[in-house]
């Protein structure tokens, strides 16, 4: 048990400022030796009590007393301890209203659909620290970054009942797969405690604790730990953009709204009948400030993917004409949401500068990442152009593909632009738009050859790598939340395709890994140039990926089932340029065609370059090649 400080004066200006990044240390449920130390934020309450077994939820039993003017309530509860169930009993000061409301800071809630928050100061003993000490270096933007990104509800199941894995459960099974395919990074959708399970954890109500679906708060904390003992970092998605309607939960807190925009036009929001969080109230920046940093301390996690950043910037996203609020300015910049994410960026910079921010954004709002004083501050940000465009780009037959060559040729326009996560993710695989392997065209063998191909595009193209759990073993429906992933594809006796796509990511994700020229550069502009732009007709691409010190790995793409032979790359230096990969070897799924491991370069101008290159592109496939290093003297 750990005796906590008392929310002071410090505490309460800094919670007024809208900068407190450790709310969480003074408020939510603390034990103290005789019981437990209590305090919430309700300003509009003329009263607030804890109610629990422990007093048979009664009201008023159990009262708190106002810290002067600062809208919080506190006070110790004796003989309540360690794993007490309990909520607050607030009576508004406004119109009568009276609620049971789960704590906001509580380190965990009940199961669902049980909704009290429960007293828990258990202790993790971590053993990460070599990790932390290099995790820096880890998330640099010079270093490659694959991740992992996974649904913990549906990405196992028990055979016999069906149900999830807990979170050791999955630990070391989840550490297994994603250790052996050579990813650097899991990202695991929101745990953040929410009611309604398929939400897939985006509609939060308990922003400091991890779901007790799958577990204990150290459950979560030995499975992260297992991941950082494998050299995998883990990254969590947050969400700060709107929160659910829940009576326990944030909404109408003391009877008025506190969390949330008062104006419906700014504070509801109308694609998901969700709240959005009132930015411009800096005790709410203080709440989600808090939350934030809770996460990074608590659970060590390693970065922070902030989900839908764009509904948070615009004032009328997903609105008509007459349903939103214009800014001071007469614009539809939500100026408050950006000071939020300033300061949760410059904030997370400062206490924990090896700790990485990614943003869902997906429109061309400038300078998301970089420093906070510029733009946003993010690390990074999902280039959602670049998704939609190539996937609207391999759904085509690829007759059609030459009329659309400028879907795939479009980002060398932006390319570094931002530092951008390239992402085939889980929005992408649900709800009617199909798995991976879904989109594809043509028959059985097109279907998996173009998959193959897809990713080799992404894996070659500047920007850290993301793919979704069940790309890995070319799914073939659609994600289903209250399933588990299809394993027994890799299982068919006479099926060997998804066993070839599993063998592909890992292979690609070894590359990728092991070739400077493919990953030094992802954020910085000299890592890629142009060889073959043009060729619409063919529908080929060819591009070079550069190192910092300047080698060179080549990549062509064909994006049609014809093979092209005799096609000539200019390249930067003689000798000869291996195969690193190719998606049409016979090992992968492919039909064997290339050029025997590599070819030898000849004194044959080609774009730009006094040397080139003769290859055959294989049939929708794609292929890697580097120079062979010069053997040492002696």
């Amino acid at each position: 048990m750990t005796e906590r400080h008392e929310f002071g004066e410090l505490d309460a200006h800094l919670l007024r400022e809208g900068t407190h990044p450790r709310l969480h240390d003074t408020l939510g449920a603390h034990p103290v030796p005789g019981g437990t130390r209590f305090a919430v934020w309700a300003p509009a309450a003329a009263a607030v009590s804890v109610i629990g077994e422990f007093n048979r939820w009664a009201p008023g039993v159990a009262p708190l007393a106002p810290v002067g003017d600062t809208g919080v309530w506190s006070g110790v509860v004796p003989g309540v301890g360690h794993g007490a169930l309990y909520k607050y009993e607030i009576a508004s000061r406004v119109g009568g209203y009276r609620v049971a409301k789960a704590d906001p800071f509580a380190r965990r809630h009940e199961v669902a659909p049980g909704t009290a928050s429960i007293v828990w100061d258990r202790a993790y003993v971590w053993t990460d620290a070599a990790w932390l000490a290099r995790r820096g270096a880890v998330n640099a933007l010079t270093a490659p970054m694959s991740i992992y990104e996974v649904h913990l509800g549906s990405w196992r199941r028990h055979a016999e009942d069906g149900r999830s894995l807990t979170y050791r459960e999955a630990a070391p099974l989840l550490v297994e797969h994603a250790r052996r395919l050579g990813f650097t990074h899991v990202e695991l959708l929101p745990l953040t405690e929410h009611p309604f399970y398929g939400s897939w954890g985006y509609e939060t109500t308990g922003y400091f604790a991890a779901t007790s679906r799958y577990g204990e708060p150290e459950d979560l904390m030995a499975l992260i730990d297992l991941l950082h003992g494998a050299g995998l970092g883990v990254i969590m998605d947050w969400v700060p953009a709107h929160f659910p309607n829940d009576e326990h939960g944030l909404v109408f807190f003391d009877g008025t709204p506190l969390f949330e925009y008062a104006d419906p036009r700014r504070g509801f929001h109308p694609e998901w009948s969700t709240q959005i969080f009132d930015y411009g109230r800096e005790e709410v920046r203080s709440f989600l400030l808090s939350s934030a940093l809770a996460w990074i301390d608590r659970f060590h996690v390693d970065g922070l993917r902030v989900d839908g950043v764009a509904t948070m910037l615009y004032r009328d996203y997903g609105r008509k004409d007459g349903e939103w609020v214009a800014n001071a300015h007469g614009g539809n910049q939500n100026e408050e949401a950006v000071v939020l994410l300033q300061r949760l960026n410059a904030a997370i910079r400062r206490e924990r500068p090896d700790v990485v921010t990614i943003a869902e954004e997906s429109t061309a709002w400038p300078h998301v990442t970089g420093p906070a004083a510029d733009g946003l501050g993010f690390d990074y940000k999902w280039d959602m152009g670049w998704m939609h465009d190539t996937l609207a780009y391999f759904a085509r037959e690829p007759v059609h593909r030459r009329h659309h060559h400028g879907e795939l040729t479009m980002r060398g326009l932006y390319l570094y632009a931002e530092a951008f996560v390239l992402p085939l993710s889980h929005d992408e695989v649900v709800h009617g738009k199909r798995s991976l392997l879904g989109k594809m065209p043509g028959d059985r063998w097109q279907q998996f050859a173009n998959l193959r191909l897809l990713y080799a595009y992404m894996y070659s193209q500047p920007g850290k790598k993301l793919l979704f759990m069940g790309a890995e073993l070319a799914a073939d429906r659609e994600w289903d939340h209250d399933a588990g992933l299809p394993w027994d594809l890799l299982d068919l006796p006479d099926d060997p395709a998804h066993r070839q796509i599993q063998l592909l990511v890992g292979e690609l994700n070894r590359v990728y890994k092991d070739e400077p020229a493919l990953h030094e550069l992802d954020c910085a502009p000299g890592g890629f140039r142009w060889l073959v732009v043009d060729d619409a007709e063919r529908s080929v691409l060819v591009y070079e990926r550069r190192a910092r010190d300047g080698e060179v790995v080549i990549v062509a793409l064909n994006f049609t089932p014809v093979p092209r032979p005799n096609y000539r790359v200019g390249v930067p230096a003689p000798g000869w340029w291996d195969e690193l990969v190719n998606t049409d070897a016979v090992a992968l799924g492919g039909s064997g065609q290339g050029n025997l491991g590599g070819v030898e370069a000849t004194p044959v101008p080609a774009q730009g370059h006094a040397l080139s290159i003769n290859l055959v592109l294989p049939p929708l496939g794609a292929l890697f090649l580097r120079r062979r290093p010069a053997p040492r003297a002696g």
